[in-house]
């Protein structure tokens, strides 16, 4: 007869809510301030090594974080959102690439502001071609970037103060030299501070000093500061489309199995591809074109967005592609890209 003490441990998490202090540390989210001087870099290193400190104190039999990871590399200088993924939770990092960031720049321009200033800051509203600059650590390439909303705040002579709303990996300093051409006087980015990064924003960020002071004081028992400034790491997919799957579904996705039809409970349509909504709802009455085919979005249709699979307790399962009908009664629903288990 097998031990029952031999089986294996219930993949699974606790709740978000139920979580113990070091199950909180290894699968948690700070929505850090980051100061000027650091390198984003070297802020994931401290935070990295005071969580690891506490987790030897508080739970000295398990492991380390592993690491963290950023949401997205800002320059020494530059200060602000600088979310932050601890343990587990870095697999899950490609989710800041799904959403918006925001900035507040200072726009240095070298000359006075001709009279259609505005005119000209509103022409780089929308999607606009990019170059990356000599120093990235990517491919220079020229490429698109889509700016959502481009707000002029503030002109003083010879300063603007932009608010910029655009879509991840947009350079800000490449932006604020084109706008400086665009003006005929040239231009260049002063200050420069990050105020969101989906799902975050600036409302609720935290300092370095807030996490050492909430890890020292959990390390003597009082973790009510640290359950506020470290959150369960569900919180960074509040901006994906999410699906819910059966427990029994979950442990299957443990193992690598994708998301089957029948272990999903609901899905949000926003996670429902055009192509998989009209294989669903194709039939022999539909209209067809002139060809004799069903209509479809198949050859214009986006890849499916990026979802976020959790149980029904809101504990976060996987990542993943919506690839086939939630309604049917068999065949692979969710492909997975990052098992979270």
């Amino acid at each position: 007869m097998t031990d029952p003490s031999d089986a294996d441990p219930d993949p699974l998490r606790a709740p978000p809510g139920e979580r113990s202090v070091p199950e909180l540390l290894r699968f948690g989210v700070v929505n850090l301030d980051k100061p000027a001087g650091p390198s984003s870099h070297q802020v994931s290193a401290w935070v990295r090594d005071a969580i690891d400190e506490t987790l030897a104190t508080l739970d000295p039999e398990g492991p380390p974080t592993r690491g963290v990871a950023h949401s997205g590399t800002l320059d020494p200088k530059v200060t602000g959102c600088l979310p932050m993924l601890t343990g587990d939770a870095t697999r899950m990092a490609q989710v800041f690439l799904e959403g918006a960031k925001e900035y507040v720049a200072v726009l240095e321009l070298h000359g006075s502001p001709p009279s259609d200033f505005r005119e000209v800051v509103a022409e780089f509203e929308g999607e606009i071609y990019q170059k990356p600059p000599r120093k990235s650590a990517v491919s220079r390439r020229l490429r698109t970037r889509t700016v959502h909303e481009l707000d002029l705040l503030e002109v003083a002579d010879r300063r603007a103060l932009l608010r910029i709303r655009c879509e991840s990996g947009t350079y800000v300093r490449k932006l604020c030299h084109d706008i400086g051409l665009a003006t005929g006087g040239g231009a260049h980015m002063g200050h420069l501070r990050r105020s969101a990064t989906d799902p975050f924003d600036d409302r609720d960020l935290r300092t370095l000093q807030d996490l050492v002071d909430a890890l020292a004081w959990a390390g003597d028992g009082d973790d009510a500061l640290l359950r506020e400034v470290v959150r369960p790491a569900e919180d960074a997919l509040a901006h994906l489309p999410a699906v819910t799957v059966a427990r029994s579904a979950a442990r299957s996705v443990a193992t690598g199995a994708p998301v089957y039809a029948p272990g999903v409970i609901d899905v949000d349509d926003a996670a429902i591809p055009a192509a998989v909504r009209d294989d669903a709802s194709n039939d022999s009455d539909a209209p067809t074109d002139t060809d004799g085919d069903a209509p479809t979005d198949r050859d214009t249709d986006p890849d499916p967005p990026l979802a976020a699979c959790f149980t029904p307790d809101g504990t976060a399962v996987c990542l993943g592609r919506v690839v086939g009908d939630p309604d049917a009664e068999n065949g692979t629903v969710v492909a997975l890209e990052r098992v979270l288990l």
